[in-house]
């Protein structure tokens, strides 16, 4: 990162065409082979795990998107150390088994680092075989404590941990509420894990928890009780650690109550806008945290939003940042290690891991990303806000 600059120039016009139709397309159509393959040349093959169907693939299909536009640009301005990259993702559905098969699909193809998987449970799965193989593996969005913990698998996002900690000090710092209700998925490490440290932290706080109701994806569609606790406690604000398609039904379902707290969120509510049938309305003033606010009038984000928008014909979410930086991360890594393609898997695992510990980065969802041996990052959260349907900065 540190600007992202300076990779390969001169592109065969057919394999640039190939490598955009098929890039991003679905799994079953396999991958077009970047510029300079054709032709015997060295290149860097980076994969690509997600959700890219099914009810996550607002997160699998942000992280494909802006993957592949982050390599193309680094096609465009001359590679990594003079070599060119070629990009290729798979599709895992939101399942881990199916993740584990994404990762063995693109390791025949070729791949030598992984951007993914996208989520916690999918990404914990594929890193027993990353590990095994010493491939390095960079999620941009697992957020799970697991995620990271063998030393060859590093994240961009932040942990849950860290999400409900941050979560529970905005809240209190920026006197949101007196009272607190909690909804939250008891079947998803993600979420609760983000529920058990916000809970944790809100000790001594200016709030006061009155309510802290679970659901399963067993039984996610109904949510009333949920709420009516909440209600009857009198929160005034309603923390929702979860994921974007149960906050879009929840919030539904409090407007059919008539209630109308502030409603709070993490990394994964965005996408809420992007839910079929959903009445955007609805979600008029919900508050979340995210490293990544679109309307950001930077340099970094213009242009990436500008791209992203042409590209794809839609408002890049966070999940898109992430994968973005995670890109240009790892170019800067492999370019402070003198990481060359002929390098076997391991080798160059090894190197990544040793230059992940030194390089400082900025991007677009921190000026300044660090990480020590943990593979969690240092990085500071920002808070949104979605006002008139669209994500706006919260200060």
């Amino acid at each position: 990162m540190k600007r992202f600059k300076k990779v390969l120039s001169a592109m065969v016009a057919t394999a640039m065409a190939a490598s955009m139709i098929v890039g991003c397309a679905d799994a079953t159509e396999g991958s077009a082979p970047a510029e300079g393959s054709a032709s015997g040349e060295a290149t860097f093959k980076i994969g690509a795990i997600g959700p890219l169907t099914g009810g996550a693939a607002a997160y699998g299909n942000a992280v494909c998107n802006a993957a592949e536009l982050a390599v193309e640009e680094i096609n465009a301005a001359g590679g990594i150390n003079g070599f060119k990259v070629e990009y290729s993702k798979e599709d895992d559905e939101l399942n881990a088994e199916k993740s584990v098969n994404a990762y063995n699909t693109l390791k025949d193809w070729g791949m030598q680092v992984l951007v993914g998987s996208t989520t916690s449970a999918c990404s914990i799965a594929v890193s027993e075989y990353t590990k095994a193989d010493n491939m390095f593996q960079l999620t941009p969005s697992g957020s799970a404590v697991d995620c990271v913990k063998y030393d060859n698998a590093f994240r961009v996002c932040f942990s849950d941990p860290n999400q409900g900690i941050a979560s529970a000090q905005y809240i209190s710092d920026n006197n949101l509420a007196k009272k607190v209700g909690i909804i939250y998925d008891s079947s998803d490490v993600y979420s609760n894990g983000i529920y058990q440290k916000f809970v944790e932290e809100a000790e001594g706080k200016n709030f006061e928890i009155v309510s802290a109701e679970a659901f399963t994806q067993d039984n996610n569609t109904d949510f009333s009780v949920q709420l009516q606790k909440a209600k009857d406690a009198g929160a005034d604000l309603v923390f929702l650690p979860i994921y974007y398609k149960d906050a879009s039904l929840i919030l539904t379902q409090a407007n059919t109550m008539g209630y109308s707290p502030i409603f709070f969120g993490v990394d994964g509510l965005d996408g809420l806008l992007t839910v079929d049938n959903f009445d955007t309305s609805l979600a008029e003033g919900v508050m979340l945290l995210t490293p990544f606010a679109a309307d950001a009038t930077d340099d970094l984000t213009v242009n990436f939003v500008t791209k992203y928008k042409e590209k794809y014909g839609e408002v890049p979410n966070q999940f898109a940042a992430d994968a973005y930086d995670a890109v240009y991360i790892i170019k800067e890594a492999i370019e402070k290690a003198g990481v060359t393609p002929d390098m076997s898997v391991s080798e160059i695992g090894d190197k990544l891991k040793a230059a992940m510990v030194e390089i400082e980065a900025s991007g677009l969802t921190s000026a300044k990303m660090t990480w020590d041996a943990s593979g969690e990052p240092n990085k500071e959260p920002k808070a949104v806000v979605i006002k008139d349907g669209a994500y706006v900065s919260a200060q």
